[in-house]
């Protein structure tokens, strides 16, 4: 028998159970849409984090040298202890990064972590809990922050600790509604008055946090207002991404020298991309990929075996449909050509279901959340293959019976 000619009386007797083959595909379906969806929504993550989260902590082709490293997880203790005893980053350390990358598009230094938060007032309205960052002027292109109104920090205000500050989109838009507005008003924020000289364009949130609601300041004026905080932070961005390796190893010679510190002795501050936390995401994402396969091996057996039940079902009510296709000619290959590619075309067809409902939970996905759920071509190929293995494997069993029928004893059967 042809295979084209299998497959158009596979299609026939799928047809014909409508209902019957739907409820049979159903395990199929639900673990191939299942393993699709989950995939795109783990790459779509990724992706997020990797663009917009990165971004947003480090700002793009770039790195920060910190007293502590960007990192999210457990820390122990003696690891702990010994990033408490590191000197500061300084100002004073900022001339020795700038001389060691000279090529650098901008370098910036900014108030460490933790960030202090205060009520920003104006007249009778008050935003409460934004966070004030000090920095200096080439903060903003560091960032990678658009300015929507007014003008960024220059480096006559960070000279002359001018009570200025630039607001987030979100401060401004909640305390003036428009932001050409803003400019020019006095705000007032621990009890000190600011003039607000320019509003960042909206960032938007970051896995439901905002990145919009805070206030600028001078960093010399920070350091009037709340001291010198603990540290502060160098910021570096490079104008292509494969810059960024060698600055950072330019900077770490830096920093080592700025710090005096002898050959053998460790770093006493760290040299960071977002990476760490990148990594960290991922490595969560390495463990979800490990635990997909299993919980849809367990779907896709199901399936399978339900598949060759309903096959066995459907070979025992066409006995006599076998004899008389055995009395015609039909061969034995030909009877387990037929009933293969019945199976085949079965569970491929569940392959394709569960491939179009994964890529529609995906696209739901992208329209009710800020994360690009991305389908894979290797997810839609392991969907579709598996569909054919699964009935390659369950249905051997049901058409090798369906061809060693005898034809006399099949032809009996009413």
């Amino acid at each position: 028998m042809p295979l084209l000619e299998g497959i158009r009386l596979a299609i026939q007797a799928i047809l014909g159970h409508k209902l019957r083959s739907f409820f049979t595909l159903l395990g199929i379906i639900v673990s191939v849409a299942f393993l699709v969806a989950t995939v795109a929504v783990i790459q779509g993550m990724n992706a997020y984090v990797r663009e917009n989260l990165a971004g947003a902590i480090v700002g793009r082709n770039a790195f920060q040298v910190r007293r502590d490293p960007i990192q999210i997880g457990l820390i122990d203790d003696e690891t702990l202890d010994e990033m408490r005893r590191r000197p500061i980053i300084a100002p004073e350390d900022v001339p020795y990064v700038e001389r060691a990358i000279p090529d650098a598009e901008a370098i910036s230094l900014q108030s460490g972590w933790p960030s202090p938060m205060a009520d920003v007032v104006w007249r009778n309205r008050t935003v409460g809990d934004a966070f004030i960052n000090g920095v200096t002027a080439s903060f903003v292109e560091v960032q990678d922050y658009a300015v929507a109104a007014g003008e960024p920090i220059t480096e006559i205000d960070v000279r002359e600790r001018r009570p200025v500050a630039v607001l987030g989109y979100d401060v401004a838009s909640k305390l003036f509604g428009d932001l050409e507005i803003a400019i020019g008003k006095k705000i007032r924020i621990v009890g000190a008055e600011f003039v607000v000289k320019g509003v960042i364009a909206a960032k938007g949130t970051v896995l439901g946090q905002s990145w919009d609601g805070f206030v600028m300041l001078p960093f010399t004026t920070f350091e009037t207002i709340y001291g010198r905080r603990r540290t502060t932070v160098i910021s570096v961005k490079m104008r292509e991404a494969d810059q960024v390796a060698s600055a950072m190893a330019r900077a770490e010679e830096a920093m080592r020298i700025a710090h005096r510190l002898r050959p053998n002795e460790l770093n006493d501050f760290t040299v960071d991309t977002a990476e760490g936390l990148i990594a960290f995401w991922e490595g969560l994402t390495r463990i979800l990929f490990r635990v997909i396969p299993a919980v849809v091996a367990i779907g896709v057996v199901v399936g399978g075996i339900v598949i060759m039940n309903i096959m066995l079902m459907t070979v025992n009510e066409r006995t006599r449909e076998i004899g008389i296709r055995k009395s015609l000619g039909a061969t034995r290959r030909d009877i387990l050509r037929q009933f293969m590619a019945e199976a085949v075309t079965l569970t491929m067809l569940g392959g394709v279901l569960g491939l179009a409902g994964g890529m529609s939970f995906a696209l739901l996905i992208n329209l009710l959340s800020p994360l690009p759920a991305r389908v894979t071509w290797w997810s839609a190929a392991i969907a579709v293959t598996l569909g054919a293995v699964v009935g390659i494997v369950f249905g051997v069993y049901p058409a090798s019976r369906a061809a060693r029928l005898d034809p006399i004893v099949a032809l009996r059967r009413e």
